[in-house]
């Protein structure tokens, strides 16, 4: 498909019409500046979005974020809700990794304090959190654990398994536990890839930083995340492994083979998808939730783990305190109410941008909005920001979740060689830990977009406001 021309309709904000193609039931938005718009050339994400402009039930618009690339069917960093109940869900666009997700923990320490103790610490941490593709991690699970550990999520993690206190379930999305999940959806194939995964972090773009607080720009704000210059902290990006990729997979399958039933025609067949209020529709959205119930035990199991190492390397009690500042899903399905419209909102590689007046946040961050997390890459700053009330009518209450690729994991390859970029982030004080210099080559800074630009895209845009800026001084990665 040639690249069709967007007409601008604010500073960062650009539009397509409905009647550039005849099966598009809505006109698609893009979160963009003219550098990142120009970089939308080099995949097929554009097209891929206004293929999702055709699914069945699409309301309001197709929406791209700043930091969208190509995925699988649907664009990653896009966003599209459905109007319930015979609106289409879709599994690509939720994507194969369901609630991969970003949790960041804040310390009681100052990053000047403990600088000596770094590199024991992120060792003791390379040892103690399994890392890589296939790993397994030390929490092994009966299948009626298994089963709770789907069904209830964080909440079964905390209260049953004593791995964290009840003040994460506080903070975290939908308190870390999806009502509608659904284990007897969820295959026997995806829980055995499930069983020993909890508490892994996985490989491709997954990680684990521990960070120094670089900036505060918005100082009420930070401090209401116990947020501040020179804190020490730590982001957690991971998923729902094996068992999400599964259970993808699976639907991904069923619903092809059922799109003919539905009387379903879509542009891609990777946008198979069948209508919400179906048994298919059901079904999957059962063994979504499910598996975004795992995600988010994962990430309470890793937070426990790097808990531990703290205190082993730095000294217990409350010197070496963590909290929990927030934990949001980028990869996942949600139902949600926007005026008289009950919609399926599709966020893959977009995260929920919830504003101040939201009664769906933890009490304790009302008023300021919901934390909105943007890792860069391990060479870069992170962003921590929170959502506006404005966010709502822009972006259906989403913003993006990261940089985002500019360049193919093959194509970073063949620009730059491990050992060499090792080097270089150590040269600049940044402690790796990478099993392969073949993984962390895939994901270099050259691979992503610059977060700097992405980040005021989205300000700009008025989705999201900084609230800090954290960068990485010590790197785990599969």
């Amino acid at each position: 498909m040639a690249i069709p021309e967007l007409k601008q309709v604010s500073e960062v904000v650009y539009e397509l019409g409905r009647e550039f193609r005849p099966d598009m039931h809505v006109p698609l938005r893009v979160f963009a500046d003219a550098h990142l718009l120009a970089q939308l050339e080099r995949d097929h994400s554009l097209e891929q979005l206004v293929n999702v402009c055709a699914l069945p039930g699409i309301t309001r618009q197709a929406l791209g974020m700043p930091d969208m690339h190509e995925g699988y069917g649907f664009p990653v960093g896009g966003v599209a809700g459905t109007l319930l109940p015979d609106g289409v869900i879709s599994p690509g666009g939720i994507g194969f990794d369901i609630n991969c997700g970003v949790r960041l923990l804040a310390s009681s320490l100052r990053f000047p304090d403990v600088e000596a103790e770094l590199p024991s610490l992120v060792h003791e941490l390379s040892r103690n959190i399994p890392t890589g593709y296939g790993r397994h991690g030390r929490l092994s699970l009966s299948p009626d654990e298994l089963d709770r550990v789907l069904n209830e999520g964080c909440k079964y993690i905390v209260r049953e398994k004593k791995l964290g206190v009840e003040e994460d379930l506080e903070r975290i999305e939908s308190l870390g536990s999806l009502t509608d999940a659904d284990a007897s959806k969820v295959s026997e194939r995806a829980k055995q890839r499930g069983q020993d995964q909890l508490g892994t972090l996985g490989g491709g773009n997954h990680f684990m930083e521990v960070q120094r607080v670089d900036t505060v720009f918005d100082e009420l704000a930070a401090n209401r995340l116990g947020l501040a210059p020179d804190q020490l902290t730590v982001l957690i990006h991971s998923g729902s492994r094996g068992l999400g990729h599964q259970v993808c997979t699976d639907y991904v399958r069923v619903m092809d083979q059922a799109l003919t039933g539905y009387k379903i025609s879509i542009p891609d067949r990777q946008l198979a998808c069948a209508p919400f209020s179906s048994r298919h529709g059901r079904d999957y959205f059962g063994a979504m939730c499910a598996a975004a119930n795992f995600a988010w035990a994962n990430r309470q199991v890793l937070a426990h783990r790097v808990r531990e190492t703290f205190g082993r390397v730095l000294g217990g009690g409350a010197n070496s305190r963590l909290s929990l500042v927030y934990d949001v899903a980028h990869n996942i399905a949600k139902i949600e109410q926007f005026g008289s419209q009950r919609l399926c909102v599709h966020r893959k590689g977009a995260t929920r941008a919830l504003g101040p007046s939201s009664p769906d946040i933890p009490a304790v961050y009302r008023g300021i909005g919901q934390p909105v997390f943007i890792p860069g890459s391990m060479g870069t700053a992170s962003f921590v920001l929170v959502g506006t009330n404005a966010a709502r009518d822009l972006s259906l209450n989403s913003a993006c979740h990261g940089a985002g690729r500019a360049l193919s994991r093959t194509a970073a390859k063949r620009e730059v060689t491990g050992h060499v970029l090792r080097k270089e982030l150590e040269s600049r004080g940044i402690i790796v830990r990478c099993v392969s210099n073949a993984e962390l080559a895939e994901e270099a800074p050259i691979a992503y977009k610059d977060v700097e630009r992405v980040v005021d895209v989205v300000t700009r845009a008025g989705i999201a406001r900084k609230v800090a800026r954290l960068v990485p001084r010590g790197v785990l990665k599969g």
